[in-house]
């Protein structure tokens, strides 16, 4: 056992000497600090994944926001600016040729010019928005020769002297003296001419087309005539024989389309007493369709007409013994119309912009028939009929049967006779000129006299036509900048809003209506312009009011990142969060790595 024991004992001393005689750490190598240091560079692989999750998200950003864009077409706002500045700084001027011509005068045809060009800048009120551009030129007929004035304007006068002489007045027949002033002033040129002759019976007209004469007694100065002439030329021939220097935009019966429904009723106020008819087409034919033609380069007017029964009127009428007739007084007239019973529909043609006005013929009841309307002075009114501004006018027709000693039976159906039905719609071609601004009389009372006025079968004069294109345009144009304006403002504040193709070409469309009707109105072509410019307000007011543009077809950006963040904020949100924190644990990896190889640098 002593044996065992110091053979163990040695072995554990050998072990120990071997254990003594291990190789040692060199003096040389530092400390490693497992926390602190590593030997090892850090590996990119979960670096690389996690930033790969980050940009495929990122790249599938730009994916959904194309998703989700708004189509916007390219609006041309330059343009926009350009024509509200032009209309805005420049006012748009309308070129007017004027010609006095003096028959049996002895005067100098250049100091009548220049008295007449005074008078003319006396009497001419600015408009803020449009103006006139007038040249004059003025032409003594001696019967032998002819003195004109010297003629700065390019549109020289094409009167050929001792064409009108003093005979050509001596008859009173107006309408031949219009037609043969028609036959010698007219030309391609639209001049704006006043024949002054001496000798025969005083009297002042204007015609049908652009002329007019005046007829004055042998002793007359020239003086006091070209005074005249220059007050016609003005209060007529510009502003069309109105005391102000335009016709209001809101009294214009035109809608924001450019068109207008007349809708002609005739109203039966009880069908048990008699039912009357109308031959409508016949008067459409003859009366209305001109005027309609001419009026087409103002207004796009369309035409309907209706039969209503049981439509008795809101308020009472009195009899009165001395007139014999039931009277209606003009101060119960707003509740003459009964909107309740008379059921004045139209077709839904006539719906949207357009202007609609309601014209009515009134057969009244046995009860209160005849009927009368009385003025405020107290007269009975001649046409029987009243307007009403923007709605239309209404005539009061009494039937043959409710006059005393008339044969007349009452049948199931009747039919008004022609000749009243064509007086009764020239009342309301009168009236409808009254909406339009214009007299129904035709006398213009002026400061120097009185002018009668030529009436024309189509209801307006050539010249009360220049004048409603002129202030047509002037306002057309001048809407359509307000609203091109509005929108473009619209658009640029809110970049999210939806800009269809069409609403982009109803803008572009309307631009080159506006230009060219603004070229047309310095060329003088009245009518052209005036229809450009109907064209391009219509075409602004559509854009303006397309149903894509409306607030529930555009949203903010708010909105969209509100909708949309509920579906990709939390996964987003979990890897950005992911990707910083690998990135955070990569650079500490690396900051020990590189710490123990600067140690190990410093102890070498």
């Amino acid at each position: 056992m002593a044996e065992i024991s110091e053979a163990h004992d040695s072995d554990s001393s050998k072990l120990q000497d071997s254990g003594s005689e291990a190789p040692q750490r060199p003096e040389s190598e530092p400390d490693f600090d497992p926390k602190t240091m590593r030997k090892t560079k850090p590996g990119l692989k979960r670096l690389f994944l996690t930033f790969s999750v980050l940009f495929s998200f990122l790249l599938g950003f730009p994916f959904l926001w194309k998703s989700v864009e708004i189509y916007r077409s390219p609006l041309p706002f330059r343009e926009i600016d350009s024509l509200s500045t032009q209309l805005r700084s420049d006012n748009l001027l309308f070129p007017l040729h004027f010609h006095a011509l003096f028959v049996g005068f002895d005067s100098e045809p250049d100091g009548l010019r220049r008295s007449i060009l005074s008078e003319i800048a006396k009497l001419a009120s600015q408009n803020p928005k449009c103006s006139n551009n007038y040249t004059l030129s003025v032409t003594v007929d001696l019967d032998s020769r002819c003195l004109r004035s010297p003629n700065l304007s390019p549109h020289s006068s094409t009167y050929q002297c001792g064409s009108i002489t003093a005979t050509d007045f001596v008859q009173n027949d107006d309408v031949a003296v219009d037609k043969r002033l028609a036959s010698v002033f007219g030309g391609k040129t639209k001049e704006y001419s006043v024949a002054v002759v001496k000798g025969g019976s005083e009297r002042a007209v204007v015609g049908k087309h652009r002329h007019a004469w005046l007829v004055v007694g042998d002793g007359s100065e020239v003086e006091v005539a070209a005074v005249k002439v220059a007050e016609l030329l003005v209060k007529v021939f510009i502003n069309g024989g109105r005391e102000e220097g335009s016709i209001r935009n809101e009294f214009m019966p035109v809608g924001a389309d450019g068109k207008i429904v007349l809708s002609f009723n005739l109203l039966n106020a009880d069908p048990r007493d008699w039912v009357y008819d109308w031959d409508f087409e016949k008067i459409d034919d003859t009366l209305l369709a001109p005027m309609i033609e001419a009026l087409a380069p103002v207004a796009n007017i369309s035409v309907e007409s209706q039969v209503l029964y049981h439509t008795p009127k809101a308020s009472f009428s009195y009899w009165n013994q001395k007139l014999e007739s039931y009277v209606f007084s003009t101060k119960d007239l707003p509740f003459f119309v009964n909107s309740n019973e008379w059921h004045l529909d139209t077709s839904i043609a006539a719906g949207g912009r357009s202007k609609i006005l309601q014209f009515a013929v009134y057969v009244p009841s046995a009860k209160e028939c005849p009927l009368l309307l009385q003025l405020p002075n107290g007269e009975i009114s001649k046409t029987n009929g009243f307007i009403s501004p923007m709605w239309g006018g209404v005539v009061v027709w009494n039937p043959q049967g409710c006059l005393k000693d008339s044969e007349f039976k009452p049948s199931t159906k009747n039919i008004i006779p022609i000749q009243d039905l064509e007086n009764m719609f020239e009342v309301f071609i009168g009236q409808f000129r009254q909406l339009f601004g214009f007299k129904s009389v035709n006398v213009y009372a002026g400061a120097s006299g009185d002018w009668n006025l030529l009436p024309s079968e189509r209801g307006f004069t050539e010249w009360e036509l220049d004048v409603l294109s002129r202030q047509h345009t002037c306002f057309n144009l001048h809407s359509c900048a307000t609203t091109l304006g509005s929108l473009s403002r619209l658009v640029q504040s809110l970049p999210r809003m939806i800009i269809m193709d069409e609403i982009g070409k109803q803008v572009k469309f309307s631009l080159e209506a506006a230009k060219l009707a603004l070229s047309n109105a310095s060329s003088g072509v009245y009518e052209s312009s005036a229809a450009s410019s109907s064209k391009a307000s219509s075409l602004a007011e559509d854009a303006f009011f397309h149903p894509s543009i409306m607030s529930v077809s555009y949203y903010s950006f708010e909105h969209c990142f509100a909708v949309y963040s509920p579906f990709f904020l939390p996964v987003s949100m979990h890897v950005v969060l992911a990707a910083l924190r690998e990135l955070r644990r990569y650079k500490q990896e690396n900051a020990k790595y590189l710490a123990w190889k600067a140690k190990a640098n410093a102890a070498s």
